[in-house]
């Protein structure tokens, strides 16, 4: 299960793989596990939809789980000799985005491990390697699960290029609910800057594109720097430094009011995105 802004790839957060050694230096940390343990089986079959197992079980959530999964077969030399090289074999087969380093055991049972990166005492990234199963040499991941970038750390988002929003109380919001970052280097969109609203049927993308980089096509209406707010625009609360996000009530435009004036961002046609 995967949400956020990688749908249409137009917002990229890049996750370069750790460095250390194949035991797992420099990923996993010493110190106790999270204030509540998980107590539950290590080992949880994939249901329908969710293929999280017990590291979605395992995960503390403000909100929904973020992203989840099992693991595919693998050839032997990709697992890893201990339950820390397993972890890194998740990172190095799976190419997640979430934290490289900063795991601890959390709990050890049946030949498997359970690593959590937990913030203020609470999982948010959960990971259950085992050993030797089936089509699986070595040690490597079963199941995985993370929470929304949103309750990962600042640092984190920031240099992943996840730009947070926050509520009219100033806690942070969701990427499923707001998110915004620039456009993909590789379609050269870096001088465009898109922003989401919801996910899955409800998702509508908007884009800020004052250099005129993206194609006129891709876009319900050109962008304008300078609008007069429309009398019927509502204020979301959603705040991302000094921008703040307005809507009238058919949603066709996304209005973000600056120190400078009032921008109206178009929507992006759905289907349209960088390749």
């Amino acid at each position: 299960m995967r949400r956020g802004l990688t749908t249409v790839a137009v917002l990229v957060a890049v996750a370069a793989v750790g460095c250390g050694t194949e035991d797992g230096e420099g990923v996993v940390v010493a110190g106790t596990p999270p204030v509540t343990p998980y107590k539950g089986p290590l080992y949880v079959p994939a249901t329908g939809s969710d293929k999280s197992g017990a590291a979605g079980r395992a995960l503390e959530c403000d909100g929904k789980m973020y992203e989840g999964g099992g693991a595919d077969a693998w050839s032997k030399g990709d697992g890893g000799k201990t339950p820390e090289g397993g972890l890194r074999a998740y990172f190095n087969m799976q190419q997640p985005d979430v934290p490289r380093t900063g795991y601890r055991v959390e709990r050890r049972s049946d030949g498997r491990v359970l690593f959590s990166y937990d913030v203020d005492g609470r999982t948010k990234v959960a990971v259950v390697v085992a050993k030797d199963r089936k089509n699986r040499p070595g040690w490597g991941p079963e199941s995985s699960a993370s929470c929304d970038p949103a309750e990962l750390p600042a640092s984190f988002a920031k240099a992943h290029g996840y730009e947070i929003w926050t509520d009219q109380n100033g806690k942070r919001v969701a990427t499923t609910t707001v998110s915004s970052g620039v456009g993909a280097a590789h379609c050269d969109w870096q001088q465009a800057h898109f922003l989401q609203t919801g996910e899955g049927e409800k998702r509508k993308l908007y884009a800020r594109d004052p250099h005129k980089v993206l194609p006129s096509e891709m876009l319900t209406a050109p962008y304008d720097g300078d609008v007069r707010m429309p009398a019927n625009a509502r204020d979301t609360g959603y705040r991302y430094r000094d921008w703040q996000l307005w809507f009238t009530a058919d949603a066709s435009k996304a209005y973000v009011r600056t120190p400078d004036g009032v921008e109206a961002w178009p929507q992006v046609k759905r289907g349209q995105g960088c390749a």
